[in-house]
């Protein structure tokens, strides 16, 4: 496997992991989680714009910052 294929497989099952937990967090009336929700959403943002370009074009800066963004909790 490539390393740009491990990469996209990475940033995907985030992405899910994320989008799961603001489903789960929209669910919850408190004031809190809809902060919680609303931060994880920018953070999903911030993924696709890192993401405009394919997969295949990527350059390194930008799969720096998806490594980056990977360990950002």
């Amino acid at each position: 496997m490539s390393q740009r294929a491990e990469l996209k497989d990475r940033v995907e099952a985030k992405k899910k992991m994320l989008e799961a937990k603001i489903h789960e967090l929209k669910a919850d009336a408190r004031s809190t989680s809809r902060e919680e929700s609303e931060k994880l959403q920018a953070k999903l943002d911030d993924l696709g714009e890192s993401l405009q370009q394919s997969w295949e074009d990527m350059s390194e800066a930008v799969a720096g910052k998806l490594n980056k963004w990977l360990k950002d909790d």
